[in-house]
Formats: C-alpha cells, sequence, structure tokens
C-alpha cells in the first residue's frame, strides 16, 4: 500500500533534519547580547562515529575544497625517456598520465589535476593535488614503478628464477586482516590465464616457497602447502594498515611503463584568495534570493510551496556533497547555481500548466492532471542536460574527450543537482501541494475550486 501524500511529507521532513544535521558548518558561533544576557560561545557540531562488531565508521561531514578555493600541492614529474622509440613515445607518456592519475584517485584525493608538458626535448607530468598534507606519502606512491613479479627460490634458498607470472596476469588487490591475528595483508585476484599460470606454478612447488618481488625487492616468500585453483592469492608480511593500502593501490593502478623522477615540489595557495571566494559565495546567496522572490511574486502561495521545495534541495544537495564527498571547486559551485534555476524550471512547467487545467476540473483534478502532463517536458530537458554533463564528465575517458578536473567538477555538480531538483520538484512539491489542497477542502467544503 502507498504511503499517504502527508506520511511521504513526514519522510521528507526527516530526511531534511538528517541533511540538514550533515550540512551544518563544523563551528556555528553564538553572540546574544541583551539587557541582562550575555552569550559568546562556539558550538561545534560532533562526528559520526559508529561501531558495529569490528567494524568502525567515521565521517567529519566537512567539505572538501578544490585547488582553487582550498589550495594543495603542486608536483612535477619528469620521465625519462631516453629509450623509447620516437613513435611510441607519446603513447607512453599518455599511459603514465593514466597510471599517475588512477593511483591519486585511489588514495582518495578526488578531482585531481594531472597533465602532460613537453617543452625542449622534456617530457613531464604535473600533478595538483588539492588540500593534500602528507605530500610526502603521495609523491612516493606516485613515483614507484610497481612491477609484480612471482619466482621460485632454487636449492637452500640459493637464486631466485622468475616465471612467466607477473603483474600483467593480475586483476584486482585488495586488503585484507588475518581473523587470528588482526595483522594486515594483500589479497590477490589472477585474471583467467593468470589462474592457470598460478595453479600450474604451486602444483610445481608443494612443499616449497615462491618469492613474490615488487620491484626486484623480495616482499615475501610464502611456502605453498598445496595446489591453488581459483586464482587466489595473498601477500603476507610484517606490512602497516598504510603499507598494505598502498601496495594495493599500486598494483591495481598497474606499473609505469617509464620511470620518473621529481623534480619540483610546491606547495600551492588557493588561487582565487578569499576574498573572491566571499563575494562568490554573496553573489550566489543574491541569486537564490532573487529566483524565491520571483516565484512568489509570480505564484503566490504556489510559489511558497515551490520555495519550500528548493531549500529542501539545497540541503539535500549540501549534504551529498559532504557525504560522497564532492570536492568544491568555483566550476563546480557554478554547476550547483545552475542546478538551483534548474530547480524551480520543473515548478514553473507545472504550475503554468495549472493555470490552463484548473479552467476545466476542481483543483485537486488539475494539480494530477498538471503533474502528469508537464512531466514530458521536464524529463526531456533533463535529460538533455544530463546528456551534456556526461559528455563533460567522460567518466569513460574517451580519448577524443579532453576534459580536466575543474570542467568535471562543474559536470558533476550539475548532474547531481539536477537529480535532487527532479526529487524535490515532482515529489515534495506536489506532496505540500496535496496535503494544502486536501486542508483547504474540509476548511471550504461548499466551495468545488480554490482561489489561488
Amino acid at each position: 500500500m502507498f504511503f499517504s501524500p502527508l506520511k511521504k511529507l513526514i519522510l521528507v521532513l526527516i530526511l531534511a533534519l538528517v541533511a540538514g544535521f550533515i550540512s551544518l558548518p563544523k563551528e556555528i558561533p553564538i553572540k546574544v547580547n541583551l539587557p541582562g544576557i550575555s552569550v559568546n560561545k562556539t558550538l561545534t557540531r560532533p562526528n559520526l562515529n559508529v561501531k558495529i562488531g569490528g567494524i568502525s565508521f567515521k565521517k567529519n561531514f566537512d567539505l572538501v575544497l578544490g585547488l582553487d578555493l582550498a589550495g594543495g600541492s603542486h608536483l612535477a614529474f619528469e620521465a625519462d625517456t631516453g629509450s623509447v622509440d620516437e613513435s611510441k613515445k607519446k603513447k607512453a607518456i599518455e599511459s603514465v598520465r593514466k597510471v599517475i592519475e588512477k593511483r591519486v584517485n585511489l588514495f582518495g584525493i578526488s578531482e585531481p589535476n594531472v597533465l602532460v608538458s613537453s617543452f625542449q626535448g622534456k617530457d613531464r607530468i604535473i600533478v595538483e593535488l588539492p588540500g593534500v598534507k602528507e605530500v610526502e606519502k603521495a609523491i612516493d606512491l606516485i613515483g614507484k614503478t610497481a612491477q609484480l613479479t612471482f619466482a621460485e627460490i632454487g636449492e637452500e634458498g640459493s637464486g631466485i628464477n622468475p616465471t612467466d607470472l607477473t603483474g600483467a596476469d593480475l586483476k584486482s588487490a585488495d586488503v585484507t586482516f588475518d581473523r587470528t591475528t588482526g595483522k594486515p595483508s594483500v589479497s590477490l585476484e589472477f585474471t583467467n590465464e593468470g589462474s592457470g599460470k598460478f595453479a600450474r606454478l604451486t602444483e610445481k612447488n608443494v612443499g616449497k616457497p615462491i618469492a613474490i618481488l615488487l620491484d626486484d625487492n623480495p616482499i615475501s616468500a610464502p611456502v605453498v602447502q598445496e595446489k591453488i585453483i581459483g586464482g587466489s592469492a595473498q601477500i603476507t608480511g610484517n606490512f602497516s594498515s598504510d603499507e598494505a593500502k598502498n601496495l594495493a593501490i599500486q598494483l591495481n593502478a598497474g606499473a609505469l611503463p617509464v620511470s620518473i623522477r621529481l623534480v619540483e615540489q610546491r606547495t600551492v595557495g588557493a588561487t582565487l584568495g578569499a576574498e573572491s571566494i566571499k563575494k562568490s559565495i554573496n553573489a550566489g546567496l543574491i541569486g537564490l534570493f532573487m529566483v524565491l522572490l520571483f516565484m512568489v511574486f509570480i505564484y503566490g502561495k504556489l510559489g511558497l510551496i515551490a520555495n519550500v521545495a528548493l531549500i529542501t534541495f539545497g540541503i539535500l544537495t549540501l549534504a551529498l556533497y559532504k557525504l560522497i564527498p564532492i570536492v568544491l571547486t568555483l566550476p563546480g559551485i557554478s554547476g550547483f547555481l545552475l542546478s538551483v534555476g534548474m530547480a524551480v524550471d520543473s515548478n514553473i512547467l507545472i504550475f503554468e500548466r495549472l493555470k490552463e487545467e484548473i479552467k476545466e476540473r476542481d483543483f485537486q483534478d488539475a494539480l494530477e492532471y498538471s503533474f502528469g502532463r508537464a512531466w514530458d517536458s521536464i524529463r526531456d530537458a533533463n535529460i538533455a542536460t544530463l546528456v551534456a554533463a556526461f559528455v563533460l564528465a567522460n567518466p569513460l575517458d574517451f580519448p577524443f574527450l579532453h576534459t580536466s578536473g575543474p570542467v568535471r567538477g562543474f559536470a558533476i555538480t550539475l548532474a547531481l543537482g539536477i537529480a535532487i531538483s527532479l526529487f524535490t520538484g515532482i515529489i515534495v512539491s506536489r506532496n505540500l501541494l496535496r496535503v494544502f489542497v486536501k486542508e483547504k477542502k474540509v476548511a471550504k467544503d461548499t466551495t468545488r475550486r480554490i482561489n489561488i
């Protein structure tokens, strides 16, 4: 059985309250100066810290700002392409860029700028990391080759013979923890071809150790107990949690096709500056206020309902930015502001249709007809915008679409805003109007139509 409009609104209210808590700034200053009353304190929003069984979940609900708003680190790596054939150099450099970008993303840095710069015969990879504090760890992670090989150990531990099982046969790598000791390790899953190689290797070396080497350095040498089928293995050793995580990242991202070295490192301040950020926020607030005022001026009480839905949209959007999290840059903020306009666009289409429908039927029926008949236009307009956002974001990394981090940030915030605006424009506004209409009919049961 479907929920009644009132119950749906109660659920939306609960959702909005939770989102409102998440959307609150970390510190809320409270200053009150009245006769006999003086309050000057700062409330701190608590972070989420939940522990269920042996699993803990922590979230601080802070906004993540991009390089142009919060600053970060600028790194320049020079690629050694001297031994690479000239016809293959461009492809090798692009491969390096993709591997570095993947490593940075797996490291937990959203929306990095990873660019190729070629000048005077030197090929460099420029990496900009917004808000990164552990720069040395990031440098160490980016620069490693991470070439994984498996080798047989000779008699009495003398000599190591490389096999045909390498990182190229790897499908995925994940950090796991031993249930008994709690020590971290890295579990490996091989491809179909790699599974066959691994099975043959373990069958040949039952009772003997197999060395696992990373960049020719032994990191583990487990003894094979029996033939292993299924394509799974585990790297154990004296790893810390961070070391196991970084190893998994390097293996998942693959090996760098050419070696690189760090030639420049510097800290970047926020390019826009505090004053520019403040002006941008003020401009956004003024624009939002003008939209709210316009809706009330043109549509009266209906406009007020649309404004409630719009405020709900803003709260939900900000909460999702913090939960995902979305790295906010100035283009990203622009995408959000554009989605604000589109959030009221659906209400405008519905209300204009309502003006026509109410001439032929009572208000409640006209309302349902308006939502139903305006849906086609709302759907088509939003799908067209989502397609454009998909092209700009380029999630499939098409080679003919070269989009930078800020452009992708704009596309992501726009697409997310459209999705939430459909929810608030159709679900929230519709049920608010349904409840509003029902209450008015009870109060004025002698009238067939409601004056709007």
